[in-house]
């Protein structure tokens, strides 16, 4: 279980701090729900406590963990068989519900390859910004820097690519 103050992740939104649970009755029925601050988006959220595995919910990596994930994102890896934007957009949006920081980095890193050899569709453009803002959100909250400081890092490191 969560503690109010912990740092957490949860897929799709990013890092987050639990303010308090709260008990909420909703349609009739009364739970206790995390409350999560994600500063990145400016929101708060709900998250029954029974549910936060079954969301994805988890403890903020590690600084060190941290580290060996960013250190990845010049790697060479297999190459994905080819697919058509569709299909790659549905790989890379199924990865990133995981809400595991490796399969993060993958799709940062292989849009950034094909971004590098041809311009981005919207689609894909979009999704690499997702990615990177749910990136960034996590970086800041395990390194305790701003969010600017974060952006710069980052951005330093996939312009390196």
């Amino acid at each position: 279980m969560f503690q109010i103050g912990d740092k957490i992740f949860y897929p799709m939104h990013g890092g987050g701090i639990i303010e308090k649970i709260e008990e909420k009755e909703i349609f009739g029925q009364t739970q206790l729900y995390y409350v999560v601050n994600i500063p990145h988006r400016n929101m708060q959220v709900m998250l029954p406590l029974d549910k936060t595995e079954k969301l994805g919910m988890r403890p903020i990596v590690d600084s060190a963990q941290l580290d060996a994930v960013l250190s990845t994102i010049h790697d060479d890896c297999e190459t994905a068989p080819p697919m058509n934007d569709t299909q790659r957009q549905r790989l890379n949006m199924s990865k990133i519900k995981t809400g595991d920081i490796y399969e993060e980095i993958e799709v940062i890193r292989d849009l950034l390859r094909i971004r590098n050899k041809r311009k981005l569709g919207m689609a894909d453009k979009n999704m690499l910004d997702n990615a990177r803002q749910i990136l960034i959100s996590e970086v800041v909250l395990v390194k305790d820097i701003p969010l600017e400081q974060a952006t710069h890092m980052l951005d330093k490191m996939f312009d390196g690519d």
